[in-house]
């Protein structure tokens, strides 16, 4: 069994940016329908939880960097951050890779600024 980690933070109104003037675009690019429609009912705080999706995504990257290399190739939707139904964020991995995770874990964080995810994945190798 092998462990590894991910980290990320990003700023909130960065995302924000990114999502404004190309509507859309941005959004079906980086965020699954059911990430988008989560976010999108939060109203007044949807870009703090694109963000810290965004960030979660990321940490996942990181987290899986160790065994994905360029015959692995993963997309942004290919990491999926909805919320189980105690509300609590659970991560979905749509690749082949995910039949060597045993188990993935995600904490996500936002302020007014900024919002971070840490991934933790123990491996079934």
């Amino acid at each position: 069994m092998e462990i590894t980690c991910g980290t990320d933070i990003i700023e909130i109104d960065r995302i924000k940016k990114c999502i404004e003037p190309s509507n859309d675009r941005f959004k079906e690019r980086v965020y699954t329908e059911k990430e988008i429609t989560y976010c999108e009912s939060k109203n007044n705080q949807k870009y703090q939880h694109y963000a810290a999706r965004f960030a979660g995504k990321e940490a996942v990257f990181k987290a899986l960097s160790k065994y994905i290399d360029n015959k692995f190739e993963i997309s942004w939707k290919d990491a999926e951050i909805i919320n189980d139904e105690t509300g609590r964020p659970k991560v979905t991995i749509h690749h082949d890779i995910s039949r060597k995770i045993e188990k993935i874990d995600i904490s996500m964080s936002h302020c007014k600024q900024y919002a971070i995810a840490t991934v933790i994945i123990t491996w079934n190798l």
